[in-house]
């Protein structure tokens, strides 16, 4: 019996100094070899709050991308270089937490004024820190899934800052997408002969026609609305720790932001949605939808997109993709990108 609990103790200890370890082990990005490469991760405050920044480039003299991550609060740094790669070739690309989200998350930082008017400006301010630190004068913006409700705002605010603002998920009229979204996850499950689906659904209706809730992304996923080509990259708590960029205290922080950013923000894009907020860009504007998306649906991002006011205006349709077109064909968006900005 001694022996049992002498073992007991001993892989007591030696776990909880794996999880010391796993909790504090040092985080970094792959380094990018060329003289004029650059490949940092690190921690910058940004407008009062300290951001987590990532940037990657075959050369940093390249054409810069700041990436807006949606969400609320769903980092991309853990995932990025693995779908970025192509783009990394031809541009230097900004990735970054958002204020309260992944490795921005602060234990001890008061967040109760987290509001998109904050993390726009959060936004702005980041792009005068990237634009001097890489000698630019102005950058693209790319905003995916609630990243456009934020980017689109700040292309609107401060033009002068951004080449072309880029949509890919693109945000529109929240709740006519989600009613969208839940009558395609009804007649889905439908046709599957899924019945407890179709009661569960049901019951949301008058709720989501009303703006009081969303489709439950689970019945969105489930039913190929939010990836077809690829897992969804999201929230995957166990790719997250296996990264090189995000530790276990980070996957804690990560969770952590998730559910209070999304408590706070969540309600405002269904009672203010975006075409509410920018009906004019002065900047040229496109529009990245995947045919089959259905956590912001193409059909009403196309509405949206029919009806702003820009200079100059494009919607792009990936065929084969639903949410995430930038990584579900990864190679035809590099393609398209270096054709369109690439001089």
């Amino acid at each position: 019996m001694k022996k049992i609990l002498q073992s007991i103790k001993f892989f007591g200890v030696i776990i909880v100094l794996l999880l010391i370890i796993a909790l504090f082990f040092p985080t970094w990005t792959p380094h990018k070899n060329g003289e004029k490469s650059i490949s940092t991760l690190e921690q910058v405050e940004i407008n009062g709050s300290g951001h987590e920044i990532m940037i990657r480039g075959k050369d940093r003299h390249n054409p810069v991308i700041i990436f807006v991550h949606g969400g609320p609060g769903c980092s991309e740094i853990p995932y990025a270089k693995k779908y970025q790669d192509l783009l990394e070739e031809n541009f230097t690309v900004v990735n970054y937490d958002q204020r309260e989200s992944g490795k921005s998350y602060h234990f001890f930082e008061d967040y109760s004024n987290l509001t998109s008017e904050l993390l726009v400006d959060d936004l702005l301010a980041l792009t005068d820190y990237i634009s001097e630190r890489l000698g630019k004068e102005k950058v693209l913006l790319i905003g995916h899934s609630y990243g456009t409700y934020i980017a689109t705002q700040a292309a609107s605010k401060a033009p002068e800052k951004y080449e072309a603002y880029i949509g890919i998920g693109q945000m529109s009229d929240t709740v006519k997408s989600e009613i969208e979204a839940l009558n395609y996850s009804i007649n889905q499950a439908q046709k599957e002969g899924n019945k407890d689906d179709v009661t569960d659904l049901q019951k949301l209706t008058e709720n989501i026609k009303n703006g009081d809730t969303f489709t439950p992304r689970n019945y969105v996923a489930k039913y190929g609305g939010s990836v077809r080509l690829i897992d969804n990259p999201d929230g995957n708590n166990l790719d997250m720790l296996l990264s090189s960029e995000y530790n276990l205290l980070d996957v804690i922080r990560y969770n952590f932001g998730v559910s209070y950013s999304q408590n706070a923000l969540l309600k405002e894009v269904l009672k203010n949605p975006l075409p509410t907020k920018v009906k004019k860009l002065e900047i040229p504007c496109y529009f990245v939808m995947g045919k089959y998306d259905y956590m912001t649906t193409y059909n009403e991002a196309k509405n949206y997109f029919d009806r702003i006011d820009a200079s100059q205006k494009e919607f792009i349709t990936f065929e084969k993709s639903a949410h995430y077109p930038q990584f579900e064909e990864k190679k035809k968006f590099d393609k398209w990108m270096v054709d369109t900005f690439v001089k």
